[in-house]
């Protein structure tokens, strides 16, 4: 499929985000695919990578925020209503599907999850900064935001819907403290993300690395390594 490179033979699917403006070989270039290489061949895991549309949509600073978010409806409606049919006749049967990502990669991953968690119940998201209004936006915002923000619409979540949350969806944030987890904010949206989660009863792991883990790769392989097996 356009737009989507998996490897493995058989296991539990996961879609993998790239960061920022990546596409769907960056997985594999930037060593993350031989990082859980051992799950792959043991047939645990088999890994879907998708392309991008974030030089479109929220990383074009040259439209206002709300118009950021309306067209992410886009890459969304292609998500879920192509990659994920696709995903699971691949697999040839019902499967949980696991998102994860880093970065940019990892407020997808979560705010997927958020908003499908019938789709995917389970969220590993490695350096992520949850709250697109921080993001050098400018412009009103609206409802293309409000939805496509899970700091703003989790903390109006309630009822019903909140309580189904509760018992189907577990989100894992994973964030170091070295170089650039500060200035990109995904250190300190990290915790308020999972503060916010803890605060409404929605199942949520924070696991913070040490100082000398940085905003990059290295770390991300590390940490995809280290927690994807306990999952699969």
């Amino acid at each position: 499929m356009n737009g989507v490179a998996s490897y493995g033979h058989w296991g539990r699917p996961v879609l993998a985000f790239p960061a920022e403006g990546g596409d769907a070989g960056e997985f594999e270039r930037q060593g993350m695919v031989e990082a859980i290489g051992d799950l792959l061949a043991d047939g645990r895991v088999k890994l879907y990578c998708v392309d991008s549309f974030d030089h479109e949509s929220w990383s074009n600073r040259g439209i206002p925020l709300e118009e950021r978010a309306r067209r992410h409806g886009f890459y969304e409606a292609w998500i879920l209503g192509e990659v994920v049919p696709f995903v699971r006749a691949d697999c040839g049967a019902v499967s949980e599907l696991i998102t994860c990502g880093c970065s940019l990669g990892a407020f997808h991953a979560a705010n997927f999850a958020l908003k499908r968690a019938d789709n995917f119940p389970l969220a590993i998201c490695l350096s992520g900064n949850y709250d697109p209004a921080s993001w050098d936006g400018w412009g009103e915002r609206g409802d293309a935001v409000y939805f496509n923000n899970p700091m703003d619409y989790v903390a109006h979540m309630g009822g019903d819907h909140l309580e189904w949350l509760r018992g189907h969806l577990s989100i894992l944030l994973v964030c170091g403290q070295g170089r650039w987890e500060d200035t990109t904010g995904s250190l300190e949206s990290t915790r308020q993300f999972a503060a916010l989660l803890a605060g409404k009863g929605i199942r949520c792991e924070l696991d913070l690395w040490g100082h000398d883990v940085a905003h990059d790769w290295p770390s991300w392989r590390a940490q995809l390594a280290h927690h994807l097996p306990r999952f699969c």
